[in-house]
């Protein structure tokens, strides 16, 4: 995404507005790779905090409507990235659109900033402004007030771009998941031009070395022209989910569409009105001339498929369990991040368990790390005998496989129907699960000390269901969780009081 940025040469002072939403919080990184130095304007800046990013960008507290806050963070700055809107903060929401840009480019002239970089919602030809939905009339004008003003600007219009904690992708990630047979507006027949969150950072990045005589729009967008039913389509297959049906039904207004939005994802309704209404626009680009300024690489833009699959690859690669645990450091910029909203990536359930321990950390460290195999599963045995049967039943690898060892456990290691997926030495064991499922499975074991310096055992079991079938298996299985996960949490903190005497058989 940076080449764009290195192959000028120049380390510019950019400053990111909106660095804790979906496309602020990815661009940083990108910046700061293609050498730049960042300045993030938050109103919170504690938001910010458990980015990777956070120690290399400098945080100001501030925000977009108050003149004076915005005129200090633009202090020294070379490139301003406007990357905030009010969409889903109720009625009014134009008027404070339209303010905060015109402060913007304002301060902007006044700080010798030398570029405005806006990206705003592709929009229809043909259709006059006052007959856009609000969400993109609101857009459009906040993109010809940077155009207007006093400071040369990059307005880049996208339509719905495809990457975890997008909204529009996550509507379309929710509707495609939870239903196999869908009735919809007739909405799903308008044509987009979706592109990868990939693509988006790359033109963003590229847009800060742009000439100083260049002050237009630019419509940015993947290869493919899809309807939303094609994407769902799309979506189905690249996600291994049977071929989804769609019935539309045109009596379906966008403002009942968007309630249905709401009752069947976790969208917010305040989020999905604005997009449902928008819907009803073809958008779709009508030049592609940013490849003057930013050239394509090759196989870029991606492909819808390709920029989906990319979307999908933290799951694939069984990433979702550090997702939720605010553990990990996402790797690209299709990754969760630790400030998407909690409806972002996907549903995820999860079973906690936690109990004190009457012994040292290093006690249950070893209890925890002799799991499996011939040491059993400190739970109710019959349990797992008939889920290792099951999973032999159709066609899996049960619980024949054992252990490679039996004290020691090292990453990748087979656990009978689990995989070591990570361990942190006398502080965590994390298994992914390789039983036959719809949907994908961890286990957590973890060895803490509170604050009182006494030992305490913590263990959680998340699911990342896949369709229809994995919510409906996991909500089948859940009755029996407090026998199965509350025993086996039980009988470890008590093998490990006992110096690891009990066993899988232990009483639960």
């Amino acid at each position: 995404m940076s080449e764009d940025g290195r192959r000028s040469g120049e380390r510019l002072h950019c400053l990111v507005t909106g660095a804790s939403g979906y496309v602020g919080g990815r661009l940083v990184p990108e910046l700061l790779e293609a050498g730049h130095r960042v300045r993030c304007l938050a109103r919170s800046p504690g938001k910010l905090r458990d980015h990777s990013w956070a120690r290399d960008a400098e945080t100001v507290r501030g925000d977009v409507t108050e003149a004076a806050s915005v005129a200090s963070a633009m202090h020294g700055v070379d490139v301003a990235y406007y990357l905030v809107h009010a969409l889903g903060t109720g009625s009014g929401f134009e008027d404070r659109d339209r303010r905060a840009a015109r402060i913007f480019a304002e301060q902007a002239r006044i700080a010798g900033v030398r570029r405005v970089v806006y990206l705003g919602g592709l929009t229809p030809r043909g259709v006059a402004e006052r007959d856009l939905s609000p969400h993109l009339r609101s857009r459009a004008e906040v993109g010809r007030i940077f155009l207007e003003g006093p400071v040369p600007a990059t307005v880049l219009r996208a339509a719905v771009v495809i990457g975890s904690g997008s909204a529009s992708f996550e509507m379309l990630r929710y509707l495609t998941e939870r239903l196999p047979v869908m009735v919809t507006p007739s909405w799903v027949h308008t044509r987009t031009q979706p592109i990868g969150i990939r693509d988006v950072l790359r033109y963003l990045v590229g847009s800060a070395t742009m000439p100083p005589d260049v002050n237009r729009a630019f419509d940015i967008g993947g290869p493919d022209v899809l309807t939303y039913r094609e994407m769902m389509g799309r979506y189905a297959a690249v996600a291994g989910l049977p071929r989804r049906l769609v019935l539309p039904v045109p009596v379906l207004t966008p403002r009942l569409s968007s309630h249905w939005v709401g009752l069947v994802t976790p969208v917010p309704a305040s989020i999905a009105r604005p997009l449902t209404e928008s819907l009803r626009h073809e958008v779709i680009c009508h030049e592609h001339d940013i490849a003057a300024h930013v050239p394509d690489l090759p196989g870029r833009p991606l492909p819808f498929d390709e920029a989906l699959a990319l979307a999908l690859r933290r799951v694939r690669e069984a990433q979702v369990a550090t997702r939720w645990s605010s553990a990990g450091v996402p790797g690209a910029p299709s990754d969760p991040l630790p400030t998407d909203p909690d409806w972002a990536g996907g549903s995820l359930y999860q079973d906690e368990r936690e109990l004190p321990v009457d012994a040292d950390r290093q006690a249950l460290w070893k209890v925890i790390e002799g799991i499996g195999g011939d040491n059993g599963w400190y739970s109710f045995p019959l349990a797992w005998a008939a889920r290792g049967w099951l999973d032999r039943f159709v066609g899996g690898v049960g619980l024949r496989r054992g252990r490679r060892d039996a004290e020691h456990l090292r990453v990748g290691d087979s656990l009978d129907f689990w995989r070591v997926e990570e361990i942190e030495p006398g502080h965590l064991l994390r298994l992914r699960a390789e039983m036959r499922l719809p949907g994908l499975a961890w286990l957590e074991m973890y060895a803490e000390t509170d604050g009182a310096q006494h030992t305490r055992y913590r263990q959680r079991a998340l699911f990342h269901p896949r369709g229809l079938l994995g919510h409906a298996y996991w909500w089948s299985v859940s009755p029996f969780h407090a026998v199965v996960f509350g025993g086996m949490a039980r009988n470890i903190t008590r093998a490990a009081s006992r110096g690891g005497s009990a066993r899988a058989g232990a009483p639960t």
